[in-house]
C-alpha cells in the first residue's frame, strides 16, 4: 500500500505561533494557558507533560500574580482586566488575523456608539467558541451570534446591520448567510457586511477535497472538541466516502477499519491518505502512518 501525509494539513500559522510561545516561555518557569491551547488533547497532553497547565476562567479570576498564555482564538477585553488587577504576565498568543477582526469590530461599535447608532453587529459563528466569545467583548457582549438560519429571528430586521465572520467558517456558507439576510432586511435598512474569513483555512477545503479524491482511503485525524476537524472531516467525506476520522494511532477505530479491509491493504497501488484539522500536530499524522506501515 501507499501511504501520504497531505502536506497542506496540520497547525494554521496562528497556532503554530502559540505553541511554539508555550514552548519557548516554558524554559523559563511556570507557565498557565488559559484553556486548551489547541483542540487536540495529544498535544495538550504534550504540552502539559513539558509543564504547561491549563486553566479556566476560574481559576484566572483566583489567580494572583504568574504568567498566563492566551490561546490563538483570542480572548475578550475582560480577561485582560483581570490579569492587569492580579498582576498576571500576559503572554498574548492571538492569532493577528483575529486580532485584526477583533480591532475591526471594536472600531465599528465605537463608532456607532459614537454615532448614536441604533445598529446591531452580528457575528457568524460557531455559538461559545472561543474565538466567538472574544469577539462578542469588543462589543461589551451585545453582538448577535448567527450559526444558521434559525438564528436570524433574534435580529431586528428594520435597525441597521453590520455582518462579520468568525476567522474559520466556510466562505460559501458565510456568503449564504449574506443572501439571507438581504432577503429579510427592510428596505433602505443599511446593510454592512465583511467577510473575516482566514483564506489560509478557507483555501484548505479545496486542497483537502483534491486530495481525499486521490485515495482508496481516508484517515482524517483531529480532535473531537475541534469544530474545524468537523468541518473538514465533513468534506472529506463528500470527497470520498471511505473516510475514517480518528484522534491518534490508538483509536480502536483505526484497528477495526484495517481488519476490515485486510485483503485490499496487500495491493501494492493501495492508496491510504492521511489528513487533518488545522489544529492537528504533524507528529501526531506521522505517528498514525508509521502505525500503518
Amino acid at each position: 500500500m501507499v501511504v501520504t501525509i497531505d502536506e497542506h494539513s496540520g497547525f494554521c500559522f496562528g497556532v503554530t505561533a502559540a505553541i511554539a510561545a508555550a514552548e519557548e516561555r516554558l524554559g523559563e518557569g511556570q507557565l498557565f494557558c488559559l484553556g486548551d491551547i489547541v483542540h487536540n488533547g495529544q498535544e495538550v497532553h504534550r504540552l502539559e507533560q513539558m509543564g504547561l497547565e491549563t486553566i479556566d476562567y476560574e481559576q484566572l479570576r483566583e489567580l494572583r500574580g504568574g504568567r498566563v498564555l492566551l490561546r490563538a482564538h483570542g480572548e475578550p477585553p475582560s480577561t485582560y482586566h483581570i490579569a492587569r488587577d492580579n498582576q498576571i504576565e500576559v503572554i498574548d498568543a492571538t492569532c493577528p488575523v483575529v486580532k485584526k477582526l477583533q480591532e475591526r469590530i471594536r472600531r465599528c461599535y465605537e463608532q456607532m456608539v459614537a454615532r448614536g447608532e441604533a445598529a446591531q453587529i452580528l457575528i457568524y459563528g460557531k455559538v461559545g467558541h472561543a474565538e466567538v466569545i472574544g469577539l462578542q467583548g469588543q462589543t461589551s457582549n451585545t453582538a448577535i451570534v448567527i450559526e444558521s438560519e434559525k438564528d436570524l429571528d433574534k435580529v431586528d430586521w428594520t435597525r441597521p446591520i453590520y455582518l462579520f465572520s468568525q476567522t474559520t467558517m466556510s466562505v460559501d456558507a458565510f456568503h449564504a448567510m449574506v443572501e439571507q439576510i438581504e432577503k429579510h432586511v427592510a428596505k433602505g435598512v443599511k446593510f454592512e457586511w465583511h467577510d473575516t474569513i482566514c483564506r489560509n483555512v478557507a483555501n484548505r477545503v479545496a486542497q483537502l477535497r483534491a486530495f481525499a479524491r486521490e485515495q482508496d482511503l481516508v484517515i482524517f485525524v483531529g480532535g473531537k472538541k475541534s469544530s474545524n476537524a468537523k468541518v473538514l472531516y465533513h468534506h472529506c467525506c463528500e470527497a470520498n466516502a471511505n473516510t475514517l476520522f480518528v484522534e491518534s494511532s490508538q483509536d480502536p477505530c483505526l484497528a477495526e477499519e484495517l481488519q476490515k479491509r485486510k485483503s485490499e491493504l496487500c495491493r501494492p497501488d493501495f492508496r491510504i491518505g492521511i489528513c487533518g484539522a488545522t489544529s492537528t500536530p504533524l507528529w501526531l499524522m506521522q505517528q498514525v502512518a508509521k502505525a500503518l506501515e
